[in-house]
């Protein structure tokens, strides 16, 4: 009995020992917090997160706020993903571990809509890196009341767009809208259609890129603009480039 008894903790250890080292790698998630509008994405987005993180043999820790970010933390992830929260909050340490991250490829990074949020923001100044990080843009407006749209893949090779389709509709988005386009700094990816806005908007840009990668870093990072509403999870192209993404990022160079 006491053999029985010893031989199914030994496996009972051994299980848990074998799912531990069978994940692939870790993912930090710093989402939005209280998100208001944002906060329905940001719950779809976790249920889809852990959906692919089963599938894919990783895990995901979260946070809501930039405390934990340190060089340490950072070495324990493969990838951090900034699903909607700002450019601004973060705290010194934190910023600097970011920095490093990023600058000598120590990991990945995938950001989310509202990571683009760059300006002088509920008492807080610019991040003037994480400005050059997007392309050297500053945020200037959006659509209000949103619009249906076109966005149009420019670089299908990239491994982020792999399998997506030439173009792809987006609905009910916010569109925002930069003081440039970050394209002369940026490898952008996808661009939004602004012929196709549906109803039309006044609120144009030109040249309006909504998917890019900084290519001057170490780090795999790309920025995707679309993160408003949980029913892009219901977008097959959508939820294509966010895999991909995820699978691309947390792999070193």
């Amino acid at each position: 009995m006491k053999k029985l008894i010893l031989l199914c903790c030994f496996l009972a250890v051994s299980s848990n020992w074998i799912q531990a080292q069978s994940k692939l790698f870790r993912v930090a998630v710093l989402a939005e917090k209280d998100g208001g509008v944002h906060a329905p994405f940001v719950a779809a987005a976790k249920t889809w997160l852990a959906q692919l993180a089963t599938q894919q043999a990783f895990s995901v820790d979260y946070l809501e706020d930039t405390q934990p970010i340190t060089d340490a933390f950072l070495a324990q992830h493969a990838l951090i993903i900034q699903l909607n929260y700002p450019p601004y909050r973060w705290t010194e340490p934190a910023k600097k571990a970011f920095t490093t991250y990023i600058e000598k490829g120590k990991g990945g990074w995938i950001g989310f809509h509202h990571a683009t949020l760059l300006g002088e923001f509920d008492g807080y100044p610019m991040w003037p890196w994480f400005s050059e990080f997007m392309g050297g843009i500053v945020y200037k407006n959006y659509i209000p009341d949103f619009a249906t749209a076109t966005v149009r893949v420019e670089t299908g090779l990239h491994p982020v767009m792999k399998g997506v389709p030439a173009s792809f509709e987006v609905a009910h988005e916010e569109w925002y809208t930069y003081n440039r386009s970050p394209r002369p700094r940026v490898k952008v990816l996808a661009a939004v259609d602004e012929s196709s806005y549906k109803p039309d908007s006044k609120i144009k840009m030109g040249d309006h890129p909504v998917i890019w990668s900084n290519e001057k870093m170490k780090a795999r990072n790309v920025y995707i603009f679309m993160g408003h509403h949980p029913d892009l999870f219901q977008n097959q192209a959508f939820t294509t480039v966010f895999r991909n993404a995820v699978l691309w990022a947390s792999q070193t160079r």
